[in-house]
C-alpha cells in the first residue's frame, strides 16, 4: 500500500512538474490582445561598416524619410537636402534608437509592436547577429516603457518545400532562454492572448511563395507552441492573405490553409495594397470582408485581427529591383491621414476589437507611422512621399486615439479626431 501511495505521489509530482517547468512569466501587463492597437516593427535599417547609410542615391530603396531630429545618434547618407546639408538617418542597431521608438509608443499611447523575425535569422549561424541584438534592445525598451511586445516569425527566406520551418522551434527556445522574451527583467510586458504568450507566424497561404504549406512542417510548429510543457502554452497567430476565407485572388487555392487556421488562435489577414482611397466606396468592400471574416472566425472558434495601414509607396524600391515596372510615388496616397482613419473606423465599426498596424518603421514601402519628415532629401534619382503638411507625429497621435477608442475610453468617430 505504501509503495502504491509513493507511486501515485511520484506520478502527481511528475504531472505538476510539467506545469512548473514553463519558462514564461505567468503574468503580464498585457494578458489579452483585445482592445490593443499593435504595429509591426522591422528594425532592419542598419548602417554599413563605414557608418554611411545609402551612399548611392541611385540605389535608395526607401520611399519615406524619417524625422531624425530626436535621435541620439544619426549617420550621414549619400543624399542632400535642398539647402545642401547632408541628409542623415538612424541606425536600428543603436540601443538609443530602439529606446526612442518605444518612448514614442508610450508618449503617444501606441500599445506595442510585433518584432519581425525573418526566417533566415532563425538559422543557428545567424542568431547572434544584429537582428537578435535589436530584439534584445526592444525587449528591454518595452519593459522600461511598459509597452506590449511579441515575436512575429516571417517565413520570407524559406527556400522551398525541401526546407521545413521547424527550425522555428529551436529558435523560439533560444529566444525564451537567451533573450528572455517572455520573462524579461523588470516589467513583464510580453503580449498574451487568453492568458498565453502570442507567437505570430506570417506568410502562410501566399501563392507567390516558393514553399508548399503542406510540406514545411507548420503543424509541428503549431503543436509545439501549443503543447510543449516548457516553451509552449502559447497562442498562435497566423498571417495570411486578405482573401484567405474564399481561397482566391491573393490566396493559394488550398483548403489545407483553413485546417491550419482552425488549429491556430488568431488569424491576421495582410491587407496592405488590397484597398485604396482612389476607388469609390472601397471602404464598403473593406467592411464587408472584415464582417464575413469575423463571422467565419466565430463559427470556427478562431479570433481575428484586421490589418490597417496609412498608405503605400514602392517607387524607389521598384526602381531599384524592377526597372521595367517602376511604381509611382504614393501609389496608395495617405491623404493627410484620412485613408488611415477610414480603415480604423471601418474595421472597428465592423466589429473588430483589436488592430494590427502595418507598420511602425517601414519606410521601404511607405507604411510607417513613426515620425517622418516633410523635408526629405532632394535627388533626381529618387523621390519620397511626405506628410501632406501634417506634423511628423501625426500618425502616432492617430494611433493613440484609435487605442483609446478600442478600449472604449472615447467614443468611436467616423471623422478623423479634431486636432490630429
Amino acid at each position: 500500500m505504501k509503495t502504491q501511495i509513493l507511486t501515485w505521489a511520484a506520478l502527481v509530482a511528475t504531472a505538476l512538474s510539467g506545469y512548473a517547468q514553463s519558462k514564461h512569466a505567468p503574468d503580464t501587463k498585457y494578458p489579452s490582445y483585445d482592445g490593443l492597437a499593435m504595429a509591426g516593427y522591422q528594425g532592419w535599417f542598419r548602417a554599413s561598416r563605414d557608418g554611411t547609410m545609402y551612399p548611392d542615391p541611385g540605389k535608395v530603396r526607401i520611399d519615406m524619410w524619417p524625422d531624425v531630429s530626436e535621435y541620439e545618434k544619426t549617420y550621414p547618407t549619400g543624399l542632400k537636402h535642398a539647402d545642401g546639408s547632408t541628409a542623415k538617418f538612424f541606425n536600428s542597431s543603436d540601443k538609443s534608437t530602439t529606446e526612442l521608438h518605444f518612448k514614442w509608443m508610450k508618449d503617444y499611447g501606441v500599445d506595442g509592436v510585433f518584432m519581425q523575425r525573418f526566417f533566415n535569422a532563425t538559422n543557428p549561424n545567424q542568431r547572434e547577429r544584429g537582428v537578435t541584438e535589436i530584439l534584445r534592445n526592444a525587449v528591454e525598451a518595452a519593459s522600461k516603457n511598459e509597452r506590449a511586445i511579441a515575436v512575429m516569425y516571417d517565413l520570407s527566406g524559406l527556400r522551398g518545400s525541401d526546407q521545413e520551418c521547424t527550425q522555428l522551434i529551436d529558435d523560439w527556445k533560444y529566444l525564451v532562454d537567451s533573450v528572455k522574451v517572455t520573462n524579461p527583467e523588470g516589467a513583464k510586458t510580453y503580449l498574451h492572448h487568453g492568458g498565453k504568450p502570442v507567437v505570430a507566424i506570417w506568410g502562410v497561404g501566399f501563392p507567390d511563395r516558393p514553399y508548399d504549406i503542406r510540406k514545411i512542417g507548420l503543424e509541428k510548429v503549431i503543436d509545439f507552441l501549443h503543447n510543449d510543457p516548457e516553451y509552449g502554452g502559447c497562442a498562435v497567430m497566423l498571417g495570411v492573405p486578405t482573401f484567405w476565407r474564399d481561397l482566391n485572388a491573393d490566396c493559394t487555392n488550398d483548403p489545407y490553409l483553413h485546417e491550419l487556421i482552425k488549429k491556430s488562435d488568431i488569424v491576421l489577414p495582410w491587407m496592405v495594397q488590397r484597398f485604396t482611397p482612389l476607388l469609390h466606396n472601397d471602404m464598403d468592400r473593406y467592411r464587408d470582408v472584415i464582417k464575413e471574416d469575423i463571422k467565419w472566425c466565430k463559427e470556427n472558434g478562431v479570433d481575428y485581427v484586421p490589418c490597417v495601414c496609412p498608405g503605400f509607396s514602392w517607387h524607389n524600391l521598384s526602381r531599384s529591383e524592377f526597372p521595367d515596372d517602376i511604381k509611382p510615388p504614393g501609389s496608395i496616397p495617405r491623404q493627410g491621414g484620412r485613408f488611415y482613419w477610414q480603415q480604423i473606423f471601418t474595421a472597428m465599426n465592423a466589429g473588430a476589437n483589436k488592430l494590427y498596424i502595418a507598420m511602425f518603421d517601414e519606410v521601404n514601402e511607405g507604411t510607417a507611422i513613426f515620425k517622418v519628415t516633410d523635408n526629405p532629401p532632394v535627388s533626381d534619382q529618387c523621390k519620397f512621399v511626405g506628410m501632406d503638411g501634417k506634423p511628423s507625429d501625426h500618425y502616432l497621435r492617430l494611433t493613440g486615439e484609435a487605442s483609446k477608442m478600442l478600449r472604449k475610453e472615447k467614443p468611436l468617430t467616423k471623422e478623423m479626431p479634431a486636432g490630429q
